[in-house]
């Protein structure tokens, strides 16, 4: 009989690990990029990135109630639509979203750690992503423990961003229509290219039901956990980002690569190096997460038959799909080396979108065929789908417009 995967993680752990990941993945990164874009409304653009992923959350939370299996996304497929290329497919993607994502965090890291350490980018992400990959090999229990262990890290950290732009806050009263009253066309489009950068800071949510078959109770602990990460890691989203509008001259703040390492430094005398090593142990927790997620993926899939079955062996002692883990740790250090910041960001968000649309479109499809169905049962994951896929073509116009006016 083949080794099953260990049911170890509590609500508290599956909440935490879902936090981690989400922050890790986001704000501590991208803030200085969407403030490139959004200028002054980046506040804004990270409140309609919060708006677009709560239709998802919601389809999100009630399929992995119904399903609790790892390879979630590629599982809710098949069942609402009986096709295994497109479940393989869906599967495939949310693994290759999540490797892209993995290096995103990791190439972020290099910013911060530039901070403390003078090393070639290359040589920091190989020694990050070597580590990360061993210790998801060693284990579920150990890898989650650390995991919710840098996400309290995490979340002191932008403590202390608040702490730093406290006083600053007010004054975004003294002109409230410059933060948060974009009138002109040029300033919505400035928000909507902000917001496709912010939306991959939300990303996270979706790999706690990758999660499920380690999760004890999952019909209720995922729906609950799901809920509770995405409340926290919203609210701190905007907090932190109304926080650096208001505390940090935007020339500054806008493209930096250490943007939370910024705010407290201009403006209290909290050593700057201890806010790149916090910031460090963020990103360290993201891209930890995200190898976590990919390799249980393919996990499932492998059992599944949708991909070859090696995939699928746990290994004895540890528990863990170890080939897996090893393989998606080698891809994300090719990604990391390969491309920019900016673009395996947006690479990442465009492939989220379009998971994101197939699974609310599998709980419409769901919903439909039942018997007991209500008209919120089909209108919000029908919202869900119709939001994801206006984002994508928004963002594919923006693009357009962008190479035509570099020529």
């Amino acid at each position: 009989m083949a080794t099953p995967l260990k049911r170890t993680l509590s609500l508290s752990q599956i909440t935490l690990y879902g936090i981690g990941t989400i922050l890790g993945a986001g704000i501590y990164v991208l803030l200085g990029e969407v403030a490139l874009v959004s200028g002054s409304f980046t506040p804004v653009a990270f409140l309609v990135a919060a708006i677009v992923v709560s239709f998802s959350a919601y389809s999100y939370r009630h399929l992995a109630r119904r399903f609790p299996y790892s390879a979630g996304e590629a599982v809710y497929v098949q069942e609402a639509f009986a096709s295994t290329h497109l479940s393989r497919l869906v599967g495939l993607t949310i693994v290759f979203s999540g490797i892209v994502s993995a290096a995103t965090i990791a190439r972020g890291f290099t910013g911060y750690f530039a901070i403390l350490v003078t090393l070639p980018d290359a040589v920091m992400i190989i020694l990050l992503i070597g580590s990360l990959t061993a210790l998801a090999s060693w284990g579920v229990r150990q890898s989650v423990n650390v995991a919710v262990a840098t996400t309290f890290v995490e979340i002191f950290g932008i403590g202390v961003v608040i702490w730093a732009s406290f006083d600053s806050l007010p004054s975004l009263l003294e002109r409230p229509q410059q933060y948060f009253a974009p009138l002109s066309l040029p300033a919505w489009s400035g928000i909507a290219a902000g917001a496709f950068i912010a939306f991959y800071a939300f990303i996270g949510f979706e790999d706690m039901v990758n999660m499920a078959e380690e999760v004890k109770d999952p019909e209720k602990n995922m729906f609950r956990g799901i809920v509770l990460a995405l409340i926290i890691t919203a609210s701190l989203y905007v907090v932190v980002a109304l926080c650096a509008v208001a505390a940090v001259p935007l020339e500054k703040l806008a493209g930096n690569k250490a943007p939370l390492a910024l705010i407290v430094e201009h403006n209290t005398q909290f050593p700057v190096s201890a806010m790149a090593a916090i910031s460090m142990v963020a990103i360290i927790n993201g891209a930890l997460l995200q190898i976590i997620m990919c390799a249980r993926v393919l996990y499932g899939m492998g059992k599944r038959g949708m991909i070859p079955a090696a995939l699928a062996k746990v290994h004895d002692h540890t528990q863990t799909p170890v080939f897996a883990t090893l393989l998606v740790g080698t891809c994300v250090m090719i990604f990391a080396l390969a491309l920019p910041l900016v673009t395996l960001a947006k690479i990442t968000s465009l492939f989220i979108l379009s998971v994101f649309t197939l699974v609310n479109a599998s709980l419409l499809a769901l919903n439909w065929r039942s018997k007991q169905r209500t008209f919120m049962q089909l209108l919000l994951p029908a919202t869900g789908a119709v939001i994801c896929i206006t984002f994508i073509l928004l963002h594919l116009l923006l693009e357009f417009a962008d190479i035509n006016k570099s020529f």
